[in-house]
């Protein structure tokens, strides 16, 4: 029996040693761990960086803490929240522009002035700062900053909340060992974003995003969110006809040019604006050159049309050859952009127009492209200032959007021009090589519905060539590639041609327009012709989406027949 005792209690020790491992297991496995998350590593940030929280996510962009201050760098305001500040970088200015004013702001050195106080922007290198305060007093946003976090909102609606039932933990994961982030304590509301079997996904109100076990939670209510109140979106008005637009484009060319007004107008129905093309860039310095004329605006008023001067950046260019006018030049600084401005719209009131018709058409190039992009929004944020203060109808020229003319800013347009035209032709340039037409219905469609996804029908007038494409298509005898070449056939002379020709168009259902085809000394040619029914059927795609009205470029290239359809329209 005594040797049977060391033996027993040895059995008893492997027991106890066992009972209290496995107890060790059981208690490790399921006891809740105390380990504190690090919240620099849980938030991403070093240094003066903010984690932002946007809505009930952090993003990936960085704010940053400067003298008690929060900032965020330019593209973070324009992604999430504004793309209405204008930087120019050479003149070191900040700009917003308003309906009726343009908001200046020094653009700093660093986040403190000259003066010692805290700077609302700042450049840094390359990069431009924006304080979260400037931000918030151009756009409908709150934020709250907490320590190495700031929480923004800039939508509102409905959430789900809990009541946190007794006191316990946001852990960075849903499980007891994951590392805690913060104490919860009861009462508190946490918004659930996920809930699962045993924890729910929960943002707490000063920005954490964790895991919370289901037990300790209340049930789900639906909350609905308290949106900011403390801004106002400024109202633009708008200075606009009591009826449908009929813009006709009225090409001038030369101080002559104006002596046409009365021949040109002779057959005209339905027409209440004229559109003169009188301005045009003619230095890098804001200049232009002018071939306005007060006796014009006096007739054109006698006739009932109101006059919108048309300003464009090409046509000085193309009458001076070595002229070498740089829009993207005179647009990305401040001063130009200005002096240009006050310029013309100076001489728009001394000669009594009714409005001022933009017609830029220079395509940047890639690595100019989203800096132009500013610069042409901000020309038009500024333009439309100027025209609303001094009772001017301001109008843009528009060609079909695609995605290499996005640089035009539709969106800006639609906010703050009174009308955005559309130029619904030259589909032929976009053709990739091959034959086509200027403005075939589903182009002239399509050109209509993208307009209509960033402007308001109430603004969008849709522009009608009367003027046709005949493209000639020949082989290249060195590459023997087919090669196109086009030129304009303007509506008034399309019988004649056709005549001389000997050919008889035909109604072509696709383009919906007269068609005709040949060959003649290895040319094939292939002709695509306005007439009074192509010009319907586009009136009544224009009709179909209620649009502001119709323009035509232009003047003078047209056959009687046309303003009868045009006038129905009108009417309609």
């Amino acid at each position: 029996m005594k040797k049977l005792i060391p033996i027993l209690v040895a059995l008893i020790l492997i027991v106890i040693i066992g009972a209290a491992t496995a107890g060790s297991i059981v208690f490790d496995k399921y006891s809740y761990s105390k380990e504190q998350a690090n919240l620099q590593e849980y938030f991403g940030v070093q240094g003066d960086e903010l984690a932002l929280i946007l809505q009930d996510e952090r993003i990936e962009e960085k704010g940053r803490l400067v003298n008690d201050t929060c900032y965020f760098n330019l593209d973070t305001v324009y992604k999430y929240f504004n793309d209405g500040f204008y930087v120019d970088k050479k003149e070191g200015i900040l700009l917003y522009a308003l309906p009726t004013t343009v908001d200046r702001y020094e653009l700093t050195e660093s986040p403190l002035t000259s003066s010692g106080e805290k700077s609302p922007a700042y450049r840094q290198g390359e990069t431009v700062y924006l304080s979260a305060e400037l931000v918030k007093k151009y756009t409908n946003y709150s934020y709250d900053m907490y320590d190495m976090r700031v929480q923004l909102y800039t939508q509102w609606g409905e959430k789900r909340e809990v009541t946190v039932k007794k006191d316990t933990e946001i852990r960075i994961k849903g499980g007891v060992k994951s590392p805690i982030l913060r104490e919860t304590m009861k009462d508190e509301r946490l918004e659930v974003l996920e809930k699962m079997e045993n924890w729910s996904k929960v943002k707490s109100q000063d920005g954490f995003i964790g895991y919370v076990e289901n037990k300790c939670l209340s049930e789900e209510t639906i909350v609905v969110e308290k949106p900011v109140t403390d801004y106002m979106e400024p109202e633009y008005t708008t200075k606009q006809l009591d009826e449908k637009v009929c813009l006709g484009w009225h090409s001038i060319g030369g101080a002559g040019g104006n002596d046409t007004l009365e021949s040109y107008v002779a057959n005209v129905k339905g027409m209440n604006v004229i559109a003169p093309t009188w301005f045009s860039l003619s230095d890098n310095e804001g200049g232009y050159e002018s071939f306005a004329s007060e006796s014009y605006v006096k007739r054109a008023h006698n006739m009932g049309y109101q006059v919108w001067g048309v300003l464009d950046d090409f046509n000085y260019n193309l009458t001076h050859q070595d002229a070498g006018v740089d829009v993207f030049e005179v647009l990305s600084t401040t001063t130009t952009r200005n002096r240009l401005i006050d310029a013309i719209v100076e001489e728009a009131v001394a000669l009594g127009l009714d409005g001022i018709n933009l017609d830029f058409e220079a395509q940047p190039s890639q690595e100019r492209y989203q800096d132009y992009k500013q610069d042409f929004g901000q020309f038009v944020r500024e333009m439309s200032v100027a025209c609303r203060l001094n009772n001017l109808t301001f109008s843009i020229d528009n060609p079909v959007p695609n995605s290499n003319n996005t640089y035009l800013r539709r969106d800006v347009q639609g906010k703050v021009a009174d009308y955005v035209i559309i130029m619904g032709y030259d589909e032929h340039l976009s053709s990739n090589g091959k034959a086509s037409s200027a403005a075939s219905i589903n182009f002239v469609s399509k050109g209509i519905d993208d307009t209509l996804k960033l402007v308001p029908k109430e603004k969008v007038v849709n522009g009608i060539p009367f003027y046709g494409m005949l493209s000639k298509t020949k082989k290249n005898e060195s590459t023997q590639k087919e090669e196109v070449t086009y030129s304009d056939l303007v509506v008034k002379n399309v019988q004649d041609f056709l005549d001389r020709m000997g050919q008889t168009g035909t109604w072509d259902e696709e383009s919906q327009q007269l068609y005709a085809e040949w060959s003649s000394g290895g040319v094939k040619y292939q002709l695509w012709a306005e007439t009074k029914e192509s010009i319907l059927a586009k009136l009544n795609v224009m009709r179909a989406r209620e649009i502001a009205g119709v323009a035509a470029w232009c003047l003078g290239c047209e056959t009687p027949d046309i303003w009868e359809a045009i006038s129905a329209y009108l009417n309609s």
